[in-house]
């Protein structure tokens, strides 16, 4: 695809308040508990957010992968802002024990969000195996082509649509390849994650680079971390894309001062779209844009 700059398409706005890595520690301002969690999403639904991107925490603030918890804010999402749609993380994050001791997620305890009730809108998958860094630990972060096969498989069979997050070039072509195979099936949703040490670096010709190898047809969105968010953000809201924004990519409003809310972060995105006549999405439009059924009438136990 190439950058649309004459584009009149409304901007898709997903929020990720709370992440699988840093917690409170980073910004207290950001929320732990289920219902800090859903009160955020409400403020930034009622703002202009489409798409509410989930992580959780237990009740000491800690990355859970405890499907309880997920169904918890899954229910209160629905119940408090009809049409949101819901996409779980499924890298889930880091298991933290202490301030120093950590490990990943096992790729059981990923499979299992197959098992949500209710089910999300959508799931991500994540696009391809790499190292990363967190608090000067490296992690292998493990997507094999076979395993995100058999995830996205059990996505198709459940109805819930896929966001396909990639953090490097390779991780396109991974996808298009199983594009190719059938496994992925309509049009596919991407997410070029950049700015994470081991991913693609943040820069505009990165991002552009990305962008030239996704098939015409596709929807596409930039998560941009740390101090790379506001100006990749503009950038790709001038050239037709989606954009993420919260405390899971970067707890600062600008340099030096942290954020006070996930609130404040959307409304200046808002702002800035606005300014460059960019409409915002509802809900309902955005699962129109990303080929998506109804949202559910009704909550679901």
């Amino acid at each position: 695809m190439k950058p649309d700059f004459d584009h009149q398409k409304k901007v898709v706005i997903t929020v990720a308040p709370t992440g699988g890595l840093h917690g409170r520690e980073a910004n207290q301002a950001l929320p732990e508990q289920p219902e800090q969690i859903v009160e955020n999403f409400y403020q930034c639904w009622k703002a202009g957010v489409a798409v509410a991107h989930i992580h959780v925490r237990d009740k000491d603030g800690r990355t859970s992968a405890d499907l309880s918890i997920y169904q918890e804010v899954l229910d209160g999402i629905m119940s408090r802002c009809p049409g949101m749609i819901t996409q779980v993380g499924n890298g889930i994050g880091i298991k933290r024990f202490g301030d120093k001791n950590f490990e990943g997620f096992t790729l059981d305890q990923r499979m299992k969000l197959l098992d949500l009730k209710p089910a999300p809108d959508m799931l991500t998958v994540n696009c391809g195996t790499f190292h990363f860094d967190f608090k000067g630990r490296e992690f292998l972060f493990e997507n094999s082509k076979a395993w995100n096969t058999e995830f996205i498989k059990g996505c198709q069979y459940r109805g819930i649509v896929n966001e396909l997050e990639c953090y490097d070039l390779s991780h396109i072509q991974n996808m298009l390849e199983l594009r190719d195979k059938g496994v992925i099936k309509g049009p596919m949703h991407f997410s070029f994650v950049m700015g994470i040490t081991g991913g693609i670096p943040a820069s505009p010709q990165n991002l552009f680079a990305m962008l030239d190898h996704v098939p015409e047809g596709s929807s596409w969105q930039v998560v941009a971390i740390g101090k790379h968010t506001l100006p990749l953000s503009a950038t790709v809201l001038a050239a037709g894309g989606n954009i993420r924004v919260g405390m899971e990519d970067n707890v600062y409003y600008s340099h030096g001062v942290l954020a006070t809310s996930n609130l404040q972060l959307v409304e200046r995105a808002v702002r800035i779209a606005k300014e460059l006549n960019r409409e915002i999405a509802t809900s309902d439009e955005a699962r129109t844009f990303l080929h998506m059924g109804p949202p559910p009438q009704t909550r679901t136990s």
